[in-house]
């Protein structure tokens, strides 16, 4: 029986690799000097794409596939896919939502103690021996202090929860309120960060966020504010951050997100108060591989006709 072909936009971890080469003619695209070619020379067998949330699928491409039905997409940002385009020609988006909550909850709470406590500053200190003839400054505390959720979905959810455990205040913004929610509602963006010593931006990048952080909401967190992005780099205003950043209109940032990662502005290189992770939310071998299943099991529905796991819209 002939193996339904699988353009991969991108690589995966070796154990899906292994798994989906085992149920399907695998199209490595990232592997070819001539994409373009090698998209032309399969383009009519092509049923299935594999693709990765930072890589997407544009409608560029699927006007090259004429029978394309599927896209799977390992990870839960589906902004880089042309979700209008592949409504319109009927093709099944997944995507792999809920498996990676609690991890992306997790480094967010370590990202707010890490920024408050400075941990990374402290592991260079002791490792550059200065803590033998300096003291190491008195720094802020993050149990008791108000935690504002931008955005409210599953992964805000669970930062909410881990939250509560420190003593938290938790407010949140959203375009519309949260029914049955006991957390503060803020209808202003700028009004949740007047009221929170930590802003975490949790919600879904794409034109309608894109920027949705600016110097307002900036300046509205002030001088004793944190603010932590594990959202999308595209959800903050990257220039006012860093302008922010320098003239320490906030106390600091911890990032897991940027624009144009992983090349990203070399002036966060230099900004003390900045904590840069690079893009590990759902980076552990448990929850990746847990990822990986979600897709080879989309993929298998669709070809058995059954319904999808994890449609996307």
């Amino acid at each position: 029986m002939t193996k339904p072909a699988l353009l991969m936009i991108g690589s995966y971890p070796n154990w899906d690799m292994q798994a989906l080469e085992r149920d399907y003619e695998v199209l490595r695209l990232w592997e070819q000097a001539d994409k373009d070619g090698f998209v032309a020379q399969h383009a009519a067998r092509i049923t299935a794409i594999g693709t990765r949330g930072d890589l997407g699928a544009s409608r560029a491409l699927m006007d090259k596939l004429p029978n394309l039905k599927i896209i799977a997409c390992n990870g839960v940002g589906t902004d880089a896919i042309d979700l209008a385009a592949a409504k319109a020609r009927g093709i099944a988006v997944t995507n792999t939502p809920d498996v990676l909550n609690e991890e992306v909850a997790d480094l967010t709470l370590a990202l707010m103690l890490g920024i408050a406590r400075q941990i990374g500053k402290g592991d260079a200190f002791v490792r550059s021996g200065k803590w033998a003839n300096e003291g190491w400054p008195l720094l802020t505390r993050m149990s008791g202090k108000r935690l504002g959720l931008l955005g409210l979905g599953r992964i805000g959810l669970a930062i909410a929860k881990r939250a509560e455990a420190f003593g938290m205040p938790i407010a949140y913004h959203t375009r519309t309120k949260r029914e049955g929610s006991a957390y503060t509602y803020y209808p202003s963006l700028v009004e949740l960060a007047q009221n929170s010593d930590f802003l975490v931006a949790i919600l879904p990048g794409g034109a309608g966020t894109q920027n949705i952080v600016n110097a307002d909401v900036l300046k509205a967190l002030g001088p004793k504010g944190f603010f932590i992005n594990v959202a999308r780099g595209t959800v903050a205003d990257e220039e006012a951050l860093l302008q922010a950043l320098a003239n320490k209109t906030i106390a600091g940032a911890a990032l897991d997100v940027f624009w144009n990662e992983p090349k990203i502005n070399e002036r966060f290189f230099k900004l003390e108060n900045a904590l840069l992770h690079p893009h590990g939310g759902s980076a552990t071998v448990e929850t990746r591989q847990a990822m990986g299943k979600l897709v080879q099991d989309n993929l298998a529905a669709h070809f058995a006709g059954k319904p999808l796991l994890t449609p996307v819209g």
